[in-house]
């Protein structure tokens, strides 16, 4: 009987060589295709499919500041002469005389706008005549 011999079996390269694969993906990286291509329109999609996406699986930490109001309760507007008129809340202020009650008002108001003068401040009352908060007209030293 004859003897038949076997030789192992090499498999031949793929059907698509790998240097191909490699320049494609070069091509990618530096972005080298013209527009109006399959492969610019492919790069495209990627990156606007990321842009839209990504916020579904990945977590930016992109959260809105939280805003605190200041703690006395102020409340800023511009004035007809140049100036700000600012509204603050009596519960802010503990001065009994007019120059107390002063110099309380621009301890609050200087940190918030810088150096100010006083112009005149009012103190707004209830129908009871209790005070409920100071209108006060300040203007830029």
């Amino acid at each position: 009987m004859p003897r038949a011999d076997t030789v192992p079996s090499v498999a031949g390269p793929p059907s698509l060589p790998m240097n191909a694969v490699w320049r494609t993906i070069r091509g990618y990286i530096l972005w080298s295709y013209e527009r109006g291509t399959l492969h610019y329109d492919v790069m495209v999609t990627l990156i606007l499919l990321f842009v839209f996406l990504s916020p579904y699986w990945i977590n930016f930490n992109d959260k809105p500041v939280e805003r605190t109001p200041h703690p006395t309760g102020l409340v800023v507007t511009p004035d007809s002469k140049g100036g700000f008129i600012y509204q603050i809340e009596a519960s802010a202020v503990t001065g009994k005389d007019a120059n107390e009650i002063r110099d309380q008002l621009q301890k609050i108001i200087e940190p918030i706008s810088g150096a100010v003068s006083i112009t005149k401040y009012d103190a707004i009352t209830d129908r009871k005549g209790r005070v409920q908060s100071y209108k006060v007209w300040v203007q830029r030293d």
